[in-house]
């Protein structure tokens, strides 16, 4: 069958319905543990997965733009799709506008556009419509690529600033500004640590609890 569609599925998501219907719609699956994406449709297209309870958590703890960053270094057309659209401003308690600001950033900065699935089945019948576009009759054969592309310098300091608790990637440019190195940001005092933009008493009782806190073997 040379017009057999085939897709790299992420293998987390070997058990989804999603898959299922793949298979029942004649795709080709091949399970590989993917560093980026969890579709690869084409050597230009990795799909990103979503539910509304996955991008809103991966909103709130700032790995939805370390995911887009990743997808839009390595493929030449990411795409996210999103499940359940209808519950996004209702299912957790985050303000409308963050979420339409998470949307129009995705958008606008990172190019990414999203599709809005009402379940997994119409999501299987997406990826199946766009892998057909990409490798029919178009020599566009799916590979598995998405290695992370190593940090830079300046990404390492907000990697490892923004692991505290309670900070997240905005924060720790703001720390880094205000202190300039790391070694600075651990050693000042608490009074110090308030001056900086988000960063209030309880996230300086977490950060010092971490910072003298005894290893447990």
């Amino acid at each position: 069958m040379e017009n057999k569609i085939k897709i790299i599925v992420d293998s987390r998501e070997m058990r989804s319905n999603v898959v299922k219907k793949l298979y029942e719609m004649g795709v080709q699956i091949e399970a590989k543990r993917l560093p980026v994406g969890d579709f690869l449709l084409s050597k230009d297209v990795c799909i990103e997965k979503k539910t509304v309870s996955d991008f809103l958590q991966s909103l709130m703890d700032n790995r939805l733009f370390e995911q887009s960053k990743n997808m839009v270094s390595n493929f030449e057309k990411p795409i996210i799709i999103l499940e359940g659209i209808d519950d996004i401003y209702t299912e957790r308690k985050i303000h409308p506008n963050a979420i339409r600001g998470a949307i129009c950033s995705l958008s606008v900065d990172y190019k990414i556009p999203i599709i809005e699935s009402s379940g997994e089945e119409e999501t299987a019948i997406f990826l199946h419509m766009i892998a057909e576009r990409e490798q029919i009759g178009k020599n566009k054969l799916v590979k598995l690529r998405g290695e992370r592309k190593p940090l830079n310098k300046k990404e390492i300091k907000e990697y490892v600033v923004s692991s505290f608790p309670g900070v997240g990637r905005q924060t720790a440019q703001n720390i880094l500004k205000h202190f300039k190195t790391i070694k600075k940001f651990i050693n000042f005092e608490k009074k110090e640590k308030k001056k900086v933009k988000n960063v209030g008493s309880k996230t300086i009782k977490r950060i010092k609890k971490i910072l003298e806190e005894e290893y447990e073997k």
